[in-house]
Parts: C-alpha cells; structure tokens; sequence
C-alpha cells in the first residue's frame, strides 16, 4: 500500500459499494477516511459510517479539498459515488486514486463494456440486484428524519408501501429511523434482493425526548410520489406524548433489568 491511498468506488444503485468498503473498515491498523460526493452532508450512507465506524473520519463533499491536502501518513481515503454522477468528468477524472467499479455478478466479466469497464482500473462482483427497468435515470428522493420516532409496525408498514411501488416504481430504499425504544435502525432495500433488511445501528439508546441525532431516508426509482412519501413518513411519527410514555416504560424496563442483575 502507498503511504496514501484514495478509492474512488462506484457502481448502480444497490449493487453493493458500501458492503465493499465495509470489509476494509474494521481494521483497527487503519486511518480511514469516507465521503459519499454528490449526496450532501446529511447523506444515510455518511450517517450509517459515522454510526458503525466511529474511528473512520466521515466527510462531506465540501470538504474533500482540504481533507485530501491534509491527510496523515498511510491514510486509506474511500470516495463512494452516487450512479447519478459522471465519474468522467472532472475533477474526479484527474483525481489520482485507485478506480473500483462494483458491478452485480455476472457483469464484472461481460463482454460488452460499460461506463463503468471503461472508468475502472478494477472490476468486481457485488449484489445481484436487479437491472433497471427503463432506460431513464432514475431519480433521488431523500429527507432528513431527524428527531422523528416511528413504532415498529408503522416502519414496517411504511417500508412495505414504498418497496411495493405504492408511491412510484422504487429501484432503492435505504434509510435510519428511530425508534421508540431509543433504538435505531439501518433499514435497505434493493429490487432484485430478497426483501428488507433491517440492521440495528451499534449506538446508545436516546431514552431522553426526541433523539438529537441524523436519521433520514433516500428512495431511488421512477415517478416518485414524493410529496405522498413525506406526508405518509409524517403522519406515521410518533408524538411527544406517545414518545414520552414509551421511553418511561423502557426506561422502567432496564431499571428493573439492572436490579435483578445486582441481586443474582
């Protein structure tokens, strides 16, 4: 490895670029730096770094200039690209980095080249999402959820409506929501794979009021209905009352948890 390392990594949507830099992550003998260019500061992806890598130094695009002309020695810097981006057009096109397309398998080996083939220096296999099914691009809908507590059957609900092309033909669904248990969850969907995955993030319970913290949700598809999306996440959230007497009862819940501990 050179005493620094840029990866440029990019592919379709849900074909599994952030599953590839994961694997990296977890070495402890790293400094790890991440940005996702082209989706903004309060990005899910970002968020979803920060929450399970807290010594990775997550960045917004903004910063990319002053992050990669201060970076310490042997620092391995990830720059995970939206498919709406031009990966040929400047600067990223004369960025000196190592250029990793992640491509559903089958396709790393195709014959027939594509913007991606052309782009990287490297190939590989991802998920098996599935293609697009128009030749438009697609849109990007997102919205930040911050301080917004959803129960678990309302997600649920949710997530099933907009991942069965209630609210417009939906390639992606990836989101953090919390919940009223202090609890929060990583929630993804990619057409092609078997249903929705929901991951526990590996951070504190918020058992005080409404959580301080990003959460938020990005849809990928076609004619998106987007102003039924937010009103539907909306009118799901929880009130403070509601919120309120759940945390009581959780907090209640771990006081008598801790007890019984202390008494065995």
């Amino acid at each position: 490895m050179n005493p620094t390392t840029i990866i440029a990594v990019a592919g379709p949507p849900g074909s599994g670029k952030t599953t590839w830099i994961r694997q990296f992550l977890a070495s402890k003998n790293l400094t790890a730096f991440y940005c996702c260019p082209g989706m903004g500061e309060e990005s899910v992806d970002l968020a979803r770094i920060g929450y399970c890598y807290p010594s990775v130094q997550v960045f917004p695009e903004e910063k990319t200039p002053e992050v990669l002309s201060n970076l310490p020695d042997r620092a391995l810097v990830f720059l995970e690209l939206g498919f709406h981006i031009d990966v040929t057009a400047p600067p990223l096109s004369t960025l000196p980095c190592r250029r990793v397309a992640v491509l559903p398998p089958g396709l790393e080996n195709s014959p027939q080249s594509s913007e991606w083939h052309e782009w990287a220096d490297e190939v590989v296999a991802g998920s098996e999402v599935a293609p697009p099914k128009s030749e438009e691009m697609p849109e990007v809908w997102r919205t930040v959820l911050s301080g917004r507590v959803f129960d678990a059957p309302s997600l649920d609900e949710i997530s099933i409506e907009l991942t069965g092309d209630a609210y417009g033909k939906v390639q992606r669904m990836k989101g953090i929501f919390e919940l009223p248990d202090g609890k929060a969850f990583y929630v993804d969907f990619a057409a092609g794979l078997s249903g929705i995955e929901y991951t526990e993030l590996p951070i504190s319970r918020w058992l005080n009021g409404r959580p301080d913290r990003f959460s938020g949700i990005e849809v990928t598809g076609w004619n998106l209905d987007k102003k039924t999306i937010a009103d539907t996440l909306l009118g799901s959230c929880l009130p403070d009352s509601a919120i309120a007497s759940y945390q009581e009862q959780y907090k209640a819940m771990l006081a008598n948890e801790l007890e019984e501990i202390a008494q065995s």
